[in-house]
């Protein structure tokens, strides 16, 4: 099948070399380079999902981490992945994918009729509406809700592919490859400083990748290209491509998860399909970007309506037109830069609609010499259309900008929407830094840190490209100074030609006739459905708070976190409110910032290796004495020895009246042993057991009982003095690591000023219980030998 949607030239595709893969069933083909997004925008594929919970057309509405939309269930059998955005799959030969929540497809989802009765499910509607017989709720209501929820099918079969660890230190971590990222690393790296460079893009580039702008009078390819060569040419330096961080602890201990094999059905043992990263740095730069934000308006998430970023990435990158005819819908500059991108390419501009009512006279007059009608001071009040856009109406605010005049319709395929950017501060966040709202950017940009961190560019509100370097750069010196690199030669500056653009209108939700409630749907967060009208409804019901309104209507949960609609919900939630949004404040940033695979936590722990079988220093003997074990707490004990003919009954009593007549051999070396010493040892088995030790002679054993602080037991076992300021502590074998932990806490939190040292060593020494009636003689013959 031929790629309509395929632009002529352009992108950083191999247009040489031809892919097949399989969507829904269908077989489309595209290119080395494309993601299954752009492949399937290229096969002029639109609806590709169905929305959570009221199974409405989805499209592919941006172009990276962001999509809240086109998740897909990638491959089949073992080796299969759910809920895989299609922006972040890098398109393989054989690749196979369907969409997620269907039945019995995409086009004709019989969840849909969900839709229909949408009015009578509102936010919070489950928690009110199935209660009323316990009995219906277990039998009917619960299994259909559970039957219902969910995205993708998670494998039954053991995985095949092998995925590892890997643990990693250096003095500057550069989180994000874009160019302020590169920057801020060729900086830290002129010193001689150990750098490790993590961006989780096949190619280092970032938004470069995606932009026609002029740097040194060249393309954005060779500066990209010259400064990854030097990168690559430091010996102390790392880049990690493929590789998300996703979690950022204390002590800057970042954790990230590398894409290793081509996730295809070919990827082998040999390379692993995916590695988690386990890094400690002394300093951390983030440089992770900023996402675009949609204003909110009516069927906003019609298959069509994408973020004028997305489309700028689509052409530029990919090559791809996303349609015919595209309209644009923004408050802020930097959406012209991709009308004209998007001209540039051939591609038909129906119109742009700015909010703002006084645009910059630049851009106005640049768009007047290429016949684009801009309408200042209008907005998107609604689309229309069924599985795809096929137009959107259009009207002018009024002047309080709480009010929609007259509408008019434009046609169009493609509505590309701009609301301005948030910085990607989901890591700071995770850091403990702290935020501040900035009034003029109209978002949420780092503040304080707590830790050895800072945030260079996008991420840290700084959007112009010049800008955004130079402040990385300044990020890199000074990790590098204060790990004792200086750094003599700076690297240069580059000369960016980009169109200032001034900061954004406010445009959080285009007013409505209907004040947001009514049949036309608002959507905040399109992952999860939630509308204007359930965060209305949730300040109706007493959920002010933003954590309560964020759990009361799903708004910024899901696997995206929210990227593209937390701000957005936090300043509607405000407006609704009559408050500030700083007043509002943001809901709590979680790891990971991406999902993780159960398979990439585990890593080669699985199988045999999940727990891992512990054996006694006698363990051979065991065998060659044909034990019969058991597992307790990991360790493989001795259960019995059975002799020909004989079953575990016959076994036991044998070996119990053996030892009632003569002698029996036990090894107790799975028995929890901790070895105590320290001046005040004695003082502090006082304080853990139930009974006195000071008295204890030295070479003598007392039986103790440990209990908890409700009086409960804890353990039981036996103590030995072996010295002045020794004892040697046994416990039962299953509850040895619990009594370890509970005795280092209470030292090191309850009376850290106790002289005491505790050390594990129940694999160190092996112990043997010997009883019986010549339980002597056996002792006395081992002595002598």
């Amino acid at each position: 099948m031929s790629q309509p949607y395929r632009l002529p030239q352009g992108g950083v595709i191999d247009r040489k070399r031809t892919l097949d893969f399989r969507f829904n069933g269908r077989h489309y083909t595209g290119h080395p380079g494309d993601t299954l997004a752009s492949a399937l925008l290229a096969n002029g594929v639109r609806l590709v999902a169905r929305s959570f919970k009221y199974h409405r057309p989805r499209g592919i509405m941006a172009a990276g981490v962001e999509e809240p939309n086109a998740m897909v269930q990638l491959g089949s059998g073992a080796r299969t992945l759910p809920n895989v955005k299609a922006t972040e799959i890098e398109l393989f030969d054989g690749l196979t994918a369907t969409s997620v929540n269907v039945f019995p497809s995409v086009r004709f989802d019989a969840g849909a009729v969900i839709g229909a009765l949408s009015r009578f499910m509102p936010a919070g509607f489950y928690y009110k509406t199935f209660f009323g017989s316990l009995k219906l709720w277990n039998r009917v209501f619960e299994p259909v809700i559970r039957h219902a929820g969910g995205w993708g099918k998670a494998p039954s079969s053991p995985d095949p592919d092998c995925y590892d660890r890997r643990h990693a230190h250096c003095d500057v971590l550069v989180v994000g490859g874009g160019p302020a990222g590169i920057m801020a690393a060729r900086a830290a790296a002129a010193g001689g400083a150990r750098v490790v460079l993590a961006d989780e893009n096949e190619l280092f580039g970032g938004s470069l990748r995606n932009r026609r702008i002029r740097i040194d009078d060249g393309t954005p390819d060779a500066w990209l290209r010259q400064s990854l060569d030097a990168l690559a040419a430091e010996d102390e330096v790392r880049l990690l491509p493929r590789t998300a961080v996703t979690g950022y602890f204390d002590g800057n201990y970042v954790v990230a998860i590398e894409r290793r094999g081509d996730e295809s059905s070919a990827s082998t043992p040999a390379r692993t399909r995916q590695r988690l990263w386990h890094i400690r740095a002394r300093r951390v730069i983030l440089a992770t970007g900023a996402h675009e934000r949609s204003p909110v308006f009516a069927n906003n998430d019609r298959p069509g309506v994408m973020l004028a970023g997305a489309v700028q990435a689509y052409v530029n990158r990919f090559g791809v037109a996303p349609g015919r005819r595209v309209a644009f819908f923004t408050n802020n500059d930097r959406t012209y830069e991709t009308v004209a991108d998007c001209l540039a390419a051939g591609i038909t501009v129906a119109a742009v609609i700015d909010s703002r009512p006084e645009p910059p006279a630049a851009k106005l007059d640049a768009m007047r010499e290429r016949g684009i009608d801009v309408m200042a001071g209008h907005a998107v009040c609604t689309t229309r259309g069924r599985s795809a856009l096929r137009s959107v109406d259009v009207a002018p605010l009024a002047d309080d900008r709480q009010q929609l005049k007259s509408s008019r319709r434009i046609d169009c395929d493609v509505l590309a929407v701009s609301g301005g950017y948030s910085p990607t501060v989901h890591l700071h966040s995770q850091s403990q830094g702290k935020l501040r709202y900035d009034d003029e950017l109209c978002c949420f940009r780092p503040d304080s840190t707590l830790q050895a961190q800072r945030s260079a560019g996008a991420c840290n509100g700084t959007f112009a490209a010049t800008d955004a370097i130079g402040e990385a750069r300044d990020a890199g010196l000074d990790a590098a100074a204060a790990c004792g690199y200086p750094v003599t030669e700076a690297p240069p500056m580059p000369i960016v030609d980009e169109q200032p653009a001034g900061p954004p209108q406010a445009l959080w939700l285009v007013p409505d006739r209907r004040n947001h409630v009514g049949g036309r749907k608002h959507f905040v967060d399109l992952q999860n459905d939630s509308t204007v009208a359930d965060i209305r409804l949730a300040v109706q019901e007493g959920f002010e708070s933003v954590e309560h309104m964020k759990r009361y209507t799903m708004t910024g949960f899901g696997t995206d976190q929210g990227k593209t609609s937390n701000i957005n919900g936090l300043a509607i939630l405000a407006g609704i409110l009559g408050r500030p949004v700083h007043e509002v404040g943001t809901t709590t940033f979680r790891p990971p910032y991406t999902p993780v695979t159960f398979a990439a936590m585990g890593g080669r722990d699985r199988g045999e290796l999940f727990d891992p079988a512990r054996l006694t220093a006698m363990h051979d003997q065991h065998v060659a004495a044909g034990a019969v074990f058991e597992d307790v707490g990991q360790w493989k004990r001795p259960r019995f020895y059975a002799r020909a003919g004989e079953d575990m009954h016959a076994a036991v009593a044998r070996e119990c009246l053996a030892v009632r007549e003569s002698a029996g051999v036990l090894d107790a070396s799975t028995l929890g042993k901790i070895d105590i010493q320290g001046p005040d040892a004695a003082e502090f088995l006082n304080r853990v057991y139930t009974n006195a030790w000071n008295k204890l002679a030295v070479g003598r054993v007392r039986y103790g009982v440990m209990c908890r602080e409700d009086g409960m037991v804890f353990d039981d076992g036996t103590t030995a003095r072996i010295g002045e300021h020794r004892y040697l502590m046994t416990t039962t074998t299953g509850g040895a690591a619990n009594v370890f932990d509970h005795l280092e806490e209470y030292l090191q939190t309850e009376w850290p000023e106790l002289r005491v040292r505790l050390t594990s060593v129940t694999e160190q020494w092996s112990t043997v219980a010997i009883a019986g009636p010549n339980s002597r003689d056996v002792v006395s013959n081992l002595s002598r030998n």
